[in-house]
């Protein structure tokens, strides 16, 4: 029994630290929680009573910064521009390393797009969307990123609610379709056709 219980607090511990590993501010705070969760037990078990405050006071700081980040007070606005706008160059500049993480094949230099929509959260960039939009609504995306504190699909959910005002009524990820980004596209709703990924916006 000693054996489990011991195997029961790494386990928390290991949680805590993977935690710590997050690109995604939401992975981070739910891994942690579930870390605290278990690294608190496991001290109130042997009656280590500080690391059990400790562990406490993690799980009230995560919980309490979850509920923030999922609050529906929100604002976000929408900014539409070109590819060589002047703040959407400093985005891809300041998030240049985790635009590479998530899209390898993302050439800022090589890039088939000429439109481009930044969407701010509370005033700070929280995503952009880059691509070839044709006259009769169709846009091609060649880069769709959401900064790591917004990967809760909200900024993609306002985007394609946005999109049909700017004249565009189908959305596809023929450019953007690397294997770690395909959930994400199922997630949103996009359909695979032949390799490329589609989504009607009117619907």
């Amino acid at each position: 029994m000693e054996f489990y219980i011991e195997l029961f607090g790494y386990i928390g511990s290991a949680l805590v630290v993977i935690s710590m590993l997050m690109t995604s501010v939401v992975k981070l705070r739910v891994i942690n929680t579930i870390g605290s969760v278990i690294s608190g037990t496991y001290a109130i078990i042997i009656t280590s009573y500080p690391l059990a405050i400790m562990n406490i006071c993690l799980l009230v700081i995560n919980i309490y910064n979850l509920v923030k980040l999922f609050r529906p007070n929100k604002h976000f606005d929408l900014i539409s521009g070109r590819t060589d706008d002047a703040f959407l160059l400093y985005i891809l500049k300041r998030y240049k390393e985790d635009i590479k993480l998530h899209f390898p094949e993302f050439d800022r230099k090589a890039i088939d797009a000429e439109s481009a929509y930044i969407v701010c959260c509370n005033g700070e960039p929280a995503g952009l969307l880059l691509g070839r939009k044709t006259e009769d609504g169709v846009m091609d995306i060649a880069l769709d990123y959401s900064v790591p504190a917004y990967r809760d699909c909200s900024v993609a959910k306002y985007l394609h609610d946005k999109l049909p005002a700017q004249g565009i009524h189908t959305l596809l990820s023929s450019q953007s379709n690397t294997k770690g980004h395909v959930p994400y596209l199922e997630k949103m709703g996009f359909s695979e056709d032949n390799g490329v990924y589609i989504k009607n916006l009117s619907k």
